[in-house]
């Protein structure tokens, strides 16, 4: 059996003192990138924004937010489905950022403590090793 592909934007925002953005939604224990789904005729940056706006208040300009490129991984929290996300990065503080819509929790956490906390196997995989290699 095939695994059905979602194609995401993700963000990895990081904050002065390296630590990483983590949201979990509504109803859900893991914690992942922010960001979402690309709607109709949008590029995955600007979808990005976008999700960024909606998810935890956060204005960027498309423009501005750094390519990492394409990375593919098992869902999170949708058995059976794989993620492919074209992610990009983009500094933020704590006080830059709240939780909305379908977002219950964020989470700042820093490289010790990444063990420590249910992270989608995005993050974990790729995100994170890139990150903190």
């Amino acid at each position: 059996m095939t695994s059905r592909r979602i194609l995401v934007s993700a963000a990895v925002i990081t904050d002065a003192d390296g630590r990483v953005l983590f949201v979990r939604k509504r109803g859900t224990t893991v914690f992942m990138q922010p960001g979402g789904k690309p709607e109709p005729g949008e590029d995955a940056a600007e979808a990005l924004a976008r999700e960024l706006e909606e998810e935890v208040g956060l204005i960027v300009d498309p423009s501005a937010l750094e390519p990492w490129g394409t990375f593919e991984a098992d869902a999170a929290n949708e058995p059976g489905h794989r993620v492919v996300a074209e992610v990009f990065a983009v500094r933020a503080e704590p006080g830059d950022v709240s939780p909305r819509a379908e977002i219950e929790e964020l989470r700042w956490i820093a490289r010790d403590e990444a063990s420590a906390v249910a992270l989608a196997p995005l993050s974990l995989d790729f995100l994170l090793p890139r990150l903190w290699s």
